[in-house]
């Protein structure tokens, strides 16, 4: 890790931690200077990464003021794994595969209405349960193009599908696009989520595709109303 992150990480800490309370101003780069021992210019990358996962605002003549950031906690906009997002927040969870099909076929109706052209298509077609803190939260349905990724081992499926695309397999995964939806809940949501019949569940369908715009990913997530939210963060960038 270089001292870029090492910094990055510290405060990241810190302000999860309030040691740095929202309101209040982190140390100025000369000070980051003398705390970490590092370069002007390191001090200001560092916070340009807090800045741009909205944990700060740079305010001119002032400096880097902590800002409300809890709003990133499971966040739809943005490509991230579900394992990269439970470390990054700090959350106990456990995956629970219930489906694994190899050989299947996309349900390509599903996800028309995210403008993909596809024919059905032979997938690997995974389902897994999201448990977070010992509570059943999430229900993932993954369905992945075998003309991309043939095979996909079972330790990758328990693990992180996106560590076993990148670091095993070299992909570049380049962008997604996704919708939201409220839908009643189905027999399985009440099975495998612990919710009654007549529950309404949040439904977020992406198609995710790699860098050279090949669509490969089809998921569809199944939230309990209960515990999801939609927040993002948002900054405007003048053209």
């Amino acid at each position: 890790m270089n001292k870029t992150s090492l910094v990055y990480h510290d405060l990241f800490q810190k302000i999860e931690e309030e040691g740095y309370p929202i309101g209040s101003y982190l140390p100025s780069e000369h000070q980051l200077c003398n705390l970490y021992g590092i370069s002007r210019e390191t001090g200001r990358k560092a916070l340009a990464m807090l800045a741009e996962d909205g944990y700060i605002q740079k305010i001119r003549g002032k400096g880097s003021m902590v800002i409300e950031h809890r709003q990133y906690e499971f966040p739809v906009s943005g490509i991230v794994s579900y394992k990269e997002l439970a470390e990054k927040l700090h959350i106990k969870t456990q995956n629970i595969v219930y489906g694994y099909q190899p050989n299947a076929t996309l349900p390509l109706a599903d996800f028309k209405s995210l403008g993909t052209e596809l024919t059905a298509a032979p997938v690997t077609a995974i389902k897994r349960v999201r448990m977070i803190y010992g509570e059943p939260a999430i229900i993932d349905k993954d369905y992945i193009l075998k003309s991309v990724v043939p095979e996909i081992p079972k330790r990758a499926v328990e693990d992180s599908l996106y560590a076993y695309f990148e670091n095993q397999l070299g992909l570049m995964i380049g962008y997604a696009t996704k919708e939201i939806t409220m839908a009643p809940a189905t027999d399985e949501d009440c099975k495998h989520l612990a919710i009654r019949k007549g529950a309404y569940v949040a439904v977020v369908r992406s198609v995710t595709s790699l860098s050279d715009a090949r669509a490969f990913q089809y998921t569809e997530s199944r939230h309990r109303a209960d515990r999801f939210s939609f927040r993002n963060f948002a900054r405007r960038v003048k053209k």
